[in-house]
């Protein structure tokens, strides 16, 4: 019957294909997944765990649906009932999915700390169904030839796709500030397509009359498949190549927050900065990607569209292959070349958690970006994922639980050992659970090359290969080794000038000396160069007056601290070193000596004026001697005065005469005086000649007067 004709169609196109790009469940998410990388998100190569990855063969295979769910046990114990054992979900718009995802040799290299390249080659297959009603699938075998019935199947879209890739991925460091770390990667591939069978179907109807035997069926229905594929809908050779070529892309941005970023920085002996690559710096890493973005066009094939609007009797439906059916049955309304192939393109986020160095939380979504009712189009479904796991360098244990697009709750389980990588996004729930609607897994072998994790035991910052004492912290300037401390005064020889001897740290590590020897420390002496008294903190006081030298006017002289220990023999309060007449009061004003009264100066001008010469001469008379001796005992009394010795003539003779004579008899008394003990700087000599008479020259007495020497004050 004709429900019997398309069942059978839709299980030939199922028994050649597979599909869904779950692909690799939970290993994707691993940061040693290495090469396979690429799959979900190009950038995430960059800054990579492996300096070396080489994939050797690797296969992920799914397959789902919301129709039919079965019991895996009765799968493993009895396959032909697992079918009649199997619970039916049937709606209007049931789908079928299943894929293939084979990752063949490739290589990813890691050029630098900051980008990286891959090459790789994957073959694929896709198949999906979708907008299937399942009551004719509920229905097939089942129908009372004896009664009506009637169908409306509406709208289906079905594809099946087969294709090989070979591709290149660079991905590089885009930002690197403290905790900022941002990378991007791309993916450039070809693609060789192998074959595909696609069908479409619009307003699709079946009505059975049991009184006529007649099938009235409505709509249109459009059937396409390549060359590789033979008219019966079996493969062929699928290496001709016919099914068409294209390119294709992948793009890829990853975020991480690095807070802790300083501790994942070593230095080497000559304390340059070394990143610790084989580490896992963030503390949670956001990442989206875009994949699968082209299409493979100049496919070799044929595309054929029918009318199904039709009557006709029930055995006219004979035969299993649905082309036949088609072909033999309804009428052909355009035949044209096979439709291109529209890549599953898809949106992938996912945020990464690190729980601590080994443990990680991540969350996935993987959201599909084509429509389902495109013609020869294949998409991914919808899931959202939750996957702890932990990870390490040559073993990773991850198990995803997540929730499937019309499939429903998935649980997981995964392996990375080494080379040895398998696992399943299902296989918990499968087993576990009832009515299991889809199944995957996935297993490969791979060379990993690991990046050497920087390791640091003692915490120093230096890395043990370069660090001289690995096991105790030291800084890099001694190259990793602690500062010694050689005379045990708690100060590091690198800070103490006198590594060799014990000595406080306020004198940079040295003893105190005691340069003087007067047994007061520099440190303490206040004249550590000088030998002095504890007393006066280390300074001398040569005079003992206790005043210490330095600050002692007169250090060898014993004085009062009010004289700044200077003595003050006169009393007069002028200290003697301040005192020009020391041993005679006198007031400040006058420099410490006796101030010169009227009196005094008129009994030394009274002596003076007894001086006597010999006549016209200017020797003076023995008998003046005692005279003068009178006078030096005046001068004497006031050392710092200062005096005029004036000479004096009557007008007797010429003046120019009188002149000459006045100053030798000046001259003649000041050295008298000076050879007699009088400082010589203290006596002017000046002759006035007749100019200053005192008395009249007319007479005897009055020129006996005008004959006279003077000594006057100089004020």
């Amino acid at each position: 019957m004709y429900s019997r004709i398309i069942l059978m169609g839709l299980l030939l196109i199922l028994s050649t294909g597979i599909s869904h790009a779950q692909s690799y469940v939970g290993f994707l998410e691993d940061n040693y997944s290495g090469v396979h990388k690429v799959i979900s998100n190009p950038a995430e190569i960059a800054d990579s765990r492996l300096k070396l990855d080489v994939n050797l063969f690797g296969v992920s295979s799914f397959v789902g649906n919301d129709y039919i769910a079965f019991n895996l046990d009765d799968v493993f114990s009895n396959f032909s009932d697992a079918f009649d054992n199997a619970a039916t979900f049937p709606t209007e718009n049931n789908f079928i999915a299943w894929n293939i995802d084979v990752l063949g040799p490739s290589v990813m290299l890691s050029i630098d700390e900051k980008q990286s390249l891959a090459i790789f080659t994957r073959a694929r297959a896709f198949f999906n169904v979708s907008d299937v009603n399942g009551e004719l699938l509920d229905k097939e075998g089942g129908f009372d030839e004896t009664e009506d019935f009637s169908l409306n199947e509406g709208d289906v879209f079905g594809a099946f796709n087969l294709w090989g890739e070979i591709g290149a991925t660079y991905a590089r460091v885009l930002l690197n500030k403290e905790q900022h770390f941002l990378k991007g990667g791309l993916s450039l591939k070809y693609i060789q397509g192998m074959g595909n069978v696609y069908i479409r179907g619009s307003a699709v109807s079946v009505n059975y009359n049991s009184g006529t035997d007649q099938v009235s069926t409505t709509g249109e229905f459009t059937y396409g498949n390549t060359d590789t594929f033979d008219d019966a809908g079996n493969g062929g050779d699928f290496f001709d190549f016919s099914g068409g070529s294209g390119f294709g892309a992948d793009l890829g941005l990853v975020y991480e927050w690095r807070p802790n970023h300083a501790q994942y920085t070593k230095l080497d002996a000559e304390g340059n900065q070394i990143v610790d690559r084989g580490a896992n710096k963030y503390k949670l890493k956001w990442s989206a990607s875009l994949t699968d973005i082209g299409e493979i066009s100049d496919v070799n094939g044929v595309q054929r569209v029918y009318d199904l609007n039709k009557t006709q009797d029930k055995d006219n439906f004979d035969g299993d292959v649905l082309e036949d059916g088609l072909d033999e049955n309804f009428d052909l309304l355009s035949e044209s070349k096979s439709a291109s192939v529209t890549l599953p393109t898809a949106f992938h986020t996912n945020v990464d958690w690190n729980l601590n160095s080994k443990f990680y939380l991540n969350f996935n979504a993987d959201l599909p970006l084509t429509p389902k009712q495109r013609t020869n189009t294949n998409r991914i479904l919808g899931q959202f994922r939750f996957t702890p796991r932990f990870e390490s360098t040559w073993l990773g244990v991850f198990s995803p639980v997540s929730i499937l697009e019309g499939a429903g709750f998935q649980w997981g389980a995964g392996l990375r050992l080494g080379p040895v990588y398998l696992g399943s996004g299902s296989i918990i729930s499968a087993i576990a659970g009832k009515n299991t609607k889809a199944v995957d897994l996935f297993a490969g072998l791979k060379i990993p090359v690991y990046q050497n994790k920087l390791k640091d035991r003692d915490n120093d910052g230096i890395i043990n290969q370069e660090d001289q004492c690995p096991d105790t912290p030291g800084p890099i300037e001694n190259k990793g080794c602690p500062w010694k401390d050689s005379d045990g005064d708690e100060i590091l020889d690198k800070d103490d000038n006198c590594p060799a001897e014990v000595g406080p740290a306020e004198n940079n590590g040295c003893p105190w000396k005691d340069t003087d020897g007067d047994g007061v420390l520099d440190k303490d002496d206040a004249c550590p160069t000088e030998a002095g008294l504890a007393e006066h903190n280390g300074c001398p006081d040569t005079d003992g007056d206790g005043i210490i030298d330095s600050e002692d006017r007169c250090p060898k002289n014993p004085g009062s601290i009010e004289n700044k220990g200077c003595p003050d023999t006169d009393g007069d309060t002028l200290v003697d070193i301040d005192d020009e007449c020391p041993e005679m009061a006198g007031p400040v004003e006058n420099k410490g000596c006796p101030v010169l009264t009227v009196e005094v100066q008129k009994q030394l001008n009274d002596y003076a004026k007894t001086i006597l010469f010999d006549t016209g001469k200017a020797t003076i008379k023995p008998e003046s001697v005692s005279t003068m001796v009178d006078i030096i005992q005046i001068l004497n009394e006031y050392p710092n005065a200062k005096f005029t010795v004036e000479g004096h003539t009557d007008s007797v003779g010429s003046s120019e005469s009188n002149q000459k004579l006045s100053e030798a008899r000046a001259n003649s008394v000041r050295d008298f005086l000076i050879n007699e003990g009088i400082v010589g700087t203290r006596l002017t000599a000046i002759g006035y000649g007749e100019e200053k008479p005192i008395a009249s020259n007319t007479t005897k007495i009055g020129r006996q007067q005008n004959r006279r020497v003077e000594i006057n004050l100089i004020k």
